[in-house]
């Protein structure tokens, strides 16, 4: 299992981050949420990502609070709406998150899922980002492999870091073709809700798994995830129980046994599924 995962540009980043989707929601949760991300990054889960869509900024403004003093140590990634995708749009949109933030830079910029704005502009908005030093990679998240090779069609397309979307033990499908289509291009995946927020089935594999190692089925979910090549998680966890147990994910090794054992439970698949979203 590797600790890190690079991106086309050769940089190393740390395999397992930390997510906030639907952090800075509720008031009486905001001190344990900002103690779990500031444990989260002494741990050495220095990858955060966040959206304008979060809160509508709130989450944003969260991580600023939380992380005041770390940005050198950070690799921080936010997503734009799709509405704000157009050339022109695209850097304001960026600008506000970079104030809610409270940095001058963002390291990985994403296209939050693909709208009406033409990809062409996209693109020439991140390029100009990139120029400009406000981001220093883009990429995009819940794209297909035809939404991809689109991407890749565009000018300077082939500069797309990384492609967030949904995928975990229960939900495979981008094991069939997008996952090979990118790893081709050297190109790894971020999976969002790695553990299906929780509601994994009970018993089965994964429980018989986490009792071998002394862990929880979650736990061991994180791990298989972690054990695929490629492939970047960023579980939420808004407790420092949560981010410790996460952080141990990366310690568990497991066998080949315990990876047959999964995929008899919960098989890859054998024909091309619909990206799934949540």
């Amino acid at each position: 299992m590797s600790l890190t995962v690079t991106l086309p540009a050769g940089e190393t980043i740390p395999a397992l981050g930390q997510g906030t989707w639907q952090m800075a929601e509720r008031a009486d949760r905001k001190a344990q949420e900002i103690e779990a991300l500031r444990l989260g990054v002494e741990l050495g889960m220095t990858l955060i990502d966040t959206a304008e869509m979060y809160g509508e900024g709130a989450a944003e403004e969260l991580v600023a609070e939380a992380l005041a003093g770390e940005r050198e140590r950070l690799f921080l990634v936010s997503k734009v709406y799709p509405h704000n995708a157009g050339r022109q749009g695209l850097i304001e949109a960026c600008e506000r998150s970079l104030r809610r933030l409270k940095t001058d830079r963002l390291d990985l910029y994403l296209l939050h899922w693909r709208g009406s704005v033409p990809l062409e502009e996209t693109v020439a908005g991140f390029e100009e980002l990139h120029r400009s030093g406000k981001i220093r990679h883009w990429g995009v998240s819940n794209f297909d492999v035809d939404d991809m090779e689109e991407l890749l069609d565009v000018p300077a397309g082939e500069s797309c870091a990384t492609n967030q979307v949904l995928y975990n033990v229960t939900r495979r499908g981008p094991e069939f073709d997008l996952i090979p289509w990118m790893a081709a291009r050297g190109m790894p995946l971020m999976a969002y809700s790695p553990i299906e927020q929780g509601r994994l089935p009970r018993g089965g594999a994964l429980q018989a798994i986490a009792q071998a190692y002394e862990a929880s089925p979650f736990q061991i979910a994180l791990a298989w995830l972690l054990n695929r090549p490629g492939v970047i998680a960023i579980p939420k966890a808004s407790s420092v129980q949560h981010v410790r147990e996460n952080r141990k994910a990366l310690e568990i090794r497991l066998t080949p046994q315990d990876m047959a054992a999964i995929d008899a439970e919960f098989p890859a698949p054998k024909r091309k599924r619909p990206l799934e979203m949540i």
